[in-house]
């Protein structure tokens, strides 16, 4: 069945040719005009020609698109001939991509899916598509309607948010003006900001957003050398293709019966392109989209990551290679699935760098910095550490893990990670006292680690406040972090006389892609009550306290009497007052990036399950 996005291709086809006034035939030279008679080019205003000329743009990019579709169509009509009559399919023949060998399809399904995958997991996985919600709402946002494939989803959406939002200028007008109305002082006032201008995105600017995403992410695992592209042929179409539409159904009905259970089966259907430029990894997805958007294009685009880096460099870089990448029971994405996305490397582990065991032991960590971070609910329970490189991403965009389930937590406005004088010191400290943190996670390092940590950041303490920290045998972050409040400046410490750090107040959004009931306001059913089922998204305003005192630290106070009395006199009302405070998972999520930070929303809590 054609989709919406076909019809209103085809709408922008018929809007190109229409015409105030009959067409005339082309001619070498213009004819001339009775006298008196104004020329066709001064009859038009500005605003008229600006009309036409984004008509003509819009038919110009459907047609091509259409193009591109077709030839994939026709594509996949002569391999399926092909086979019927025992040709050998190759590149250049049908432009479908080679097969894999038989042992390289085996190791990939066993490396995704284990030995003994249940027939659920594996529907999970075969019946999510990369589509964008037809929600107007949330009409940023991919739509999730299975368990399990979400940690490949939220990595997409967390770099389509970051093309959308921050490079508008390639993606067109619409998402400019969106960009630049979102992050007013006005819009941040209004809770149905945010999905009024996302409803503006227009399908082309958001297909490319995602192409250009899909393309940023294979490069990412490929170490920017190129991007391996995987997609499906499709089996029994005798059709030559008659366009985008045809593409789309012949896909649609050829994949209803398809069922993938084994490395022979992945081996039968699977063909790869291997890209070494953008623009030619663009022009591959940009034909192969509607097979993402089938109902096998989570999968295929995991596969694609996978293959992008490299089946053995994926197992190098897992410390435990003999799990499979799929969890069981419920078939979640690992971290190690989200980790490879994010950053190109399928490493287990949230915290910088690697952590030795000794001997020659060590656990793998995220090792660069990335686009776009990562948070998860887990830190707030003291289960892991997430390190600075996925808590400060270059993008205020994070993918949020809880235990069975990923969404994505953004900012409008980059200066939300902006760090004043102190903040950035305490960072430098953190970041000295984690790399000698060999405890996985728990916060504690040894004398000899201790004395590196003092060296790195240029802490002097006193003599008898060294030994007693020294006392034990081990340093403790809290204890550590304590003298560091209570050291002076001068001597490498963070003691302020004034006592005032400044307040933080900002937006932020959370968007869950899986279809949940909504009653929030005027999200309600037309004529009644009726919960809608459809992707969430919820603005949170959040209010980061001036920086503690070592007693408010320690006793870890309530925010009213942190935050009010202490501000400065020429401070707005608005920072000075104390927030409403909300609570939810996601909240505790968010602390673990700005401590004590107090939220609130409009409506029901925003869900990370």
């Amino acid at each position: 069945m054609a989709d919406q996005e076909e019809e209103d291709l085809r709408t922008a086809l018929r809007m190109s040719m229409q015409q105030h006034s009959p067409p005339e035939p082309k001619r070498s030279k213009p004819r001339d005009s009775p006298l008196g008679a104004p020329t066709s080019s001064s009859e038009e205003s500005p605003e008229v020609k600006s009309r036409r000329l984004q008509r003509e743009l819009m038919a110009a990019a459907a047609e091509k698109r259409m193009l591109a579709a077709k030839s994939y169509s026709v594509a996949v009509g002569s391999a399926s001939k092909s086979v019927k009559k025992g040709k050998e399919l190759s590149v250049k023949d049908v432009n479908l991509g080679k097969e894999l060998l038989e042992i390289e399809a085996n190791q990939l399904f066993s490396m995704v899916f284990g030995d003994e995958v249940s027939k659920e997991i594996l529907a999970q996985w075969s019946n999510q598509g990369i589509r964008f919600s037809p929600d107007p709402e949330t009409s940023m946002g991919l739509v999730q309607h299975e368990g399990g494939p979400c940690g490949v989803l939220a990595t997409i959406q967390a770099f389509v948010l970051k093309n959308i939002l921050f490079f508008p200028d390639e993606f067109g007008k619409v998402a400019s003006n969106m960009a630049q109305n979102l992050g007013s002082s006005i819009l941040s006032n209004s809770e149905c900001a945010a999905s009024n201008n996302f409803a503006a995105l227009t399908e082309e600017v958001k297909r490319r957003a995602l192409i250009r995403s899909m393309s940023e992410i294979l490069f990412l695992c490929g170490a920017n050398r190129n991007a391996v592209i995987a997609t499906l042929s499709v089996p029994g179409n005798s059709d030559e293709g008659s366009g985008y539409s045809a593409g789309n159904e012949i896909i649609s009905n050829a994949f209803e019966g398809l069922s993938i259970e084994s490395g022979l089966d992945l081996q039968k259907v699977l063909r790869v392109t291997t890209c070494t430029s953008q623009e030619s990894a663009l022009q591959r997805l940009d034909a192969a989209l509607p097979v993402f958007q089938s109902r096998m294009g989570a999968l295929l685009f995991l596969i694609s990551a996978l293959l992008s880096r490299g089946l053995d460099m994926v197992q190098a870089d897992r410390d435990d290679p003999s799990l499979p990448l799929v969890t069981a029971p419920f078939g979640h994405a690992s971290q190690e699935i989200v980790n490879l996305l994010l950053c190109g490397q399928a490493v287990p582990n949230v915290f910088d760098g690697k952590m030795d065991l000794g001997g020659g032991m060590s656990l793998k960590g995220i090792s660069k910095s990335v686009e776009v971070g990562f948070l998860t609910l887990l830190e707030s329970l003291n289960f892991c550490k997430v390190g600075q490189y996925l808590k400060c991403p270059k993008w205020p965009i994070w993918v949020v893990g809880s235990e069975s389930h990923y969404t994505v937590l953004f900012a409008l406005d980059t200066s939300v990670q902006d760090e004043n004088e102190l903040e950035e010191r305490e960072s430098q400290i953190r970041k000295a006292f984690d790399g000698q943190d060999q405890s996985g996670g728990g916060g504690f390092i040894s004398v000899e680690g201790f004395h590196q940590v003092l060296r790195e950041a240029n802490i002097k303490l006193q003599p008898e406040k060294l030994d007693h920290l020294c006392s034990t045998g081990f340093i403790v972050w809290s204890e550590f972090w304590q003298a560091i409040l209570e050291l002076d400046k001068n001597f490498g410490g963070l003691k302020d006389s004034t006592g005032l750090m400044g307040k933080k107040v900002f937006d932020l959004y959370h968007f869950n892609g899986i279809a949940k009931s909504d009653l929030n306001g005027n999200q309600i059913a037309c004529g009644g009550e009726t919960p809608i089922q459809r992707p969430r998204l919820t603005k949170l305003k959040v209010s980061v306290p001036p920086r503690w005192t070592p007693e408010e630290f320690m006793a870890d106070v309530p925010l009213s009497s942190a935050s009010t009395g202490n501000e400065s006199a020429g401070k707005d009302v608005e920072v000075s007052k104390p927030e409403p405070s909300q609570h939810a998972p996601l909240v505790d999520c968010i602390r673990t990036r700005w401590p004590r930070a107090v939220c609130s929303w409009a409506g029901d809590p925003p869900s990370i399950v």
